[in-house]
């Protein structure tokens, strides 16, 4: 999770954070972080593939903030 700088937060997946943290800082990120610029990591989970990444991506997705913000 990053937050925003108008402190909304923004959930996605990647293989490589820094890398990925860096591509929504110049703008080449999700949309979402085009217009919400990002300002720091708030909370990484690792996991052994894709697929179950894309599953607690959706799960956090369809939180409310504050329910986020208590697993940071």
């Amino acid at each position: 999770m990053i937050l925003c700088e108008d402190k909304s937060i923004y959930t996605g997946i990647t293989t490589d954070l820094k890398r990925r943290f860096k591509e929504h800082k110049e703008g080449r990120g999700a949309n979402y972080t085009k217009s919400h610029k990002p300002v720091k990591y708030l909370y990484k989970e690792k996991f052994k593939n894709r697929s179950l990444a894309l599953k607690r991506e959706a799960e956090i997705k369809s939180w409310k903030r504050e329910k986020k913000l208590a697993i940071i």
